[in-house]
C-alpha cells in the first residue's frame, strides 16, 4: 500500500465520514422517507396512548392502563429505532421491519370492517419496508454486498 492510496479526510465525502453514531448528512432519500414514516407511526401511537390515559375510567382501569402502556411503549420503541437509523445504526432496522410485517397482518384483518384504516396501515407499512430495503438504504447502513 502506497501513501497515495491511503484516504485522507479531505478526499472522503461527508457521506463516507458519517458512520454509526455520526450525523446523517447523506442518508439518501429512501432512508429519510422510511425514518419519516416510522416517526409518523410513533407519533400516532404515542398520541393514542396519551388519549387512552386521558380517557381512563374506573370501570376499565386495567384494560386502559395496559393499552396505554402498550401504545406508549411501542411508540417510544419506534422512535428510538428511527433515531438509530438516523444515526446510521443498523440494529433498529430489524425491529422496524418486524413491526411493519405485524402491521401488514393487522391491516389484512381490518380490511372488511374498516377498509380506510386497513389501507392506511398497509400503505404506511409498505412505504417503510420499501425504504428500509432500498439499495441506497442498505448501502448507507453498511449491508450492501458489492
Amino acid at each position: 500500500m502506497t501513501a497515495s492510496s491511503v484516504p485522507t479526510p479531505e478526499s472522503q465525502s461527508s457521506a463516507d465520514r458519517s458512520g454509526p453514531g455520526r450525523p446523517p448528512w447523506g442518508l439518501g432519500w429512501a432512508l429519510w422517507l422510511g425514518i419519516a414514516a416510522v416517526l409518523l407511526e410513533a407519533t400516532v401511537l404515542i398520541g393514542l396512548g396519551t388519549a387512552e390515559l386521558v380517557s381512563l375510567s374506573s370501570v376499565r382501569l386495567a384494560m386502559g392502563l395496559s393499552t396505554a402502556a402498550f401504545f406508549l411503549g411501542y411508540g417510544a420503541l419506534l422512535f428510538f429505532c428511527a433515531r438509530g437509523l438516523w444515526r446510521r445504526e443498523a440494529w433498529g432496522r430489524s425491529i422496524i421491519v418486524m413491526g411493519q410485517l405485524i402491521q401488514l397482518g393487522v391491516a389484512w384483518s381490518y380490511r372488511s370492517a374498516t377498509p380506510v384504516l386497513a389501507l392506511a396501515l398497509a400503505v404506511t407499512a409498505t412505504v417503510v419496508l420499501f425504504a428500509i430495503f432500498h439499495p441506497t438504504s442498505l448501502r448507507v447502513l453498511g449491508d450492501d454486498e458489492e
